[in-house]
Parts: C-alpha cells; sequence; structure tokens
C-alpha cells in the first residue's frame, strides 16, 4: 500500500474514497486491476517499505513523499503534523509548526499581508499559545467549535486570557468564521495590536 490508502493504514490521514493505492518496483508486469491504482516505482526498494499488521506499506517518510500532488496541499500538512505527533523524524520535509488547518489558514494570511514572523505553539508560563509576538508581547489565540465548545474549554481559554493579560501580553483571540469570512478585518486588528506595541502605547 502507498500514497494515501497508505496514510490511512498508518492513521496520518482518514480513509479517503476510490481505489486502492498500491507501488511495485518495477516498470513492467502487474497488470491493473479495478479497484486499485496501481503506481510503478523502480526506486522503491527495501528500505522504503516495511509492514504494518502484517499488511505490506510505504514508510511513513515515503508515504508522505507520495501524498505531494496525490491529495490537497491541506492534506498534506495535516500527514506530516500527525507523523509529527508519532514523534517520527521527517527528513527534508518542512513543516509550519503547527496544529491545525485552521492555524495553517492564519499563517497564510501573516504571510500574504507580510506581517512580522510570530512564533508557533510556545509556552508562556503553563499555557501553550498558538501564536506569539515575543517582542511586542501580542498573543493569537485561534479557535474552532470542536475544540471550545465544552465548558471546561470554555473556562481554560478565559483563565489563559487572564493571567496572560496580568503579565502584560496583549491578546487576540479569533474563530475559524472570522479567519475564514473576514480576514482583512483579522489582518488589520493584529497589525494594529502589533504596532500598538511597537510605539510603546
Amino acid at each position: 500500500m502507498s500514497h494515501s490508502s497508505a496514510a490511512a493504514l498508518w492513521e496520518l490521514l482518514k480513509p479517503i474514497d476510490g481505489p486502492v493505492h498500491v507501488s511495485v518496483p518495477t516498470t513492467s508486469g502487474r497488470a491493473a486491476r479495478r479497484g486499485i491504482h496501481l503506481h510503478r516505482c523502480p526506486s522503491l526498494h527495501g528500505r522504503l517499505t516495511t509492514y504494518r499488521y502484517r499488511i505490506p506499506v510505504t514508510t511513513i517518510q515515503r508515504t508522505i513523499e507520495d501524498l505531494d500532488g496525490c491529495v490537497p496541499p491541506h492534506l498534506v500538512r495535516r500527514a506530516i503534523r500527525q507523523a509529527e505527533h508519532k514523534g517520527v523524524r521527517l527528513e527534508g520535509i518542512e513543516s509550519d509548526g503547527t496544529r491545525s488547518d485552521l492555524e495553517s489558514a492564519f499563517l497564510d494570511l501573516y504571510r500574504r499581508h507580510r506581517l512580522p514572523t510570530p512564533e508557533c505553539n510556545v509556552k508562556i508560563g503553563r499555557w501553550e499559545v498558538d501564536f506569539l509576538w515575543r517582542s511586542r508581547r501580542v498573543v493569537v489565540e485561534v479557535d474552532t467549535w470542536t475544540y471550545h465548545r465544552g465548558s471546561v474549554a470554555f473556562e481554560d481559554d478565559h483563565a489563559r486570557d487572564l493571567d496572560l493579560r496580568q503579565r502584560g501580553f496583549t491578546v487576540l483571540r479569533f474563530s475559524e468564521r472570522q479567519i475564514e469570512e473576514e480576514p482583512g478585518r483579522v489582518v488589520a486588528d493584529v497589525a494594529r495590536a502589533l504596532g500598538d506595541r511597537a510605539s510603546g502605547s
């Protein structure tokens, strides 16, 4: 197994409807079969393959390399994050340091609008924050309904914000809808906070 089928087997991605992807280390033989997407990869050798649940499969490293161009970019980023979460060290594969598609969407915003680069997922005291501009003492948290709808998460968010403000940080919190539907307002709010801090106001 390889490509998105291998990613599902490794639990890097959810199963994707369609044929099963299989790679073979040859350029000939093995006629294509219905329900199988056959990839002929002469460079595929033992170091790039292993077994999971007794099923021959490409390694996590090779699987992620194969995903590029096979699935949308956000799914490649998701697979990379899952691999890192499993403690897999990936060689030659760049990670944006985010833990979710929403965090990646926020990073895309700041890149497009040339805002200063923040640190991602860093600790301030006992809290881990999504984005930090350390020299400006500005924190941004991005929230999805899925992970912030419970009463415990709600209380934790407010305790975090109060503690950070008492430490002298400006805390901005944006929802998934705001980032997707009002990106201009989000960018303006962040730029204003960074500008105010830079000017000492």
